[in-house]
């Protein structure tokens, strides 16, 4: 990317961005450091359940996070690897619609079957893997405490 351009500068020069995912949010799609996303320009019109989308959340932050309900006056979005919505994001707050990855080397479309497969689960199974995620942690805080394992602090 361009030095000193916003990504929203960026996306009115070029049609598309294609950056390495940072951080763990979009697991297991997207692997911190050794995948790729690829995001274009939003279009005119409404976007749908499942699209993964480039967004600020102000003042200056970006996240790529999947719509996991469109609104009449937003949408409701939550990360692959995420167990808390976000609410409110408005299209206005919406740069960009990830198109594609590449994973191992190797380009992929978010129209290819396997992809569709993979946003299907993981869109209507949301609440299973939050409840499991959740119940996961207090089991492994609940064992701790039995232990009297304390947390490490920095």
């Amino acid at each position: 990317m361009e030095a000193g351009l916003s990504y929203e500068e960026y996306l009115e020069r070029y049609p598309r961005l294609v950056r390495t995912n940072v951080g763990i949010s979009m697991l297991p799609l997207l692997r911190q450091g050794k995948d790729l996303f690829v995001v274009e320009k939003r279009g005119p019109g409404r976007l749908k359940a499942g699209d993964v989308v480039l967004y600020r959340r102000p003042p200056d932050k970006y996240v790529l996070h999947r719509i996991v309900k469109v609104r009449e006056t937003d949408y409701v979005i939550l990360g692959d690897n995420c167990v808390s919505r976000e609410y409110g994001i408005t299209d206005e707050d919406i740069l960009g619609v990830m198109t594609g990855f590449v994973r191992n080397g190797k380009q992929h479309s978010v129209t290819e079957k396997g992809y569709r497969l993979y946003r299907f689960l993981w869109l209507h199974g949301a609440d299973v893997r939050i409840f499991f995620k959740k119940a996961a942690w207090y089991l492994k805080a609940g064992i701790k405490k039995a232990l009297g394992i304390k947390g490490t602090e920095a």
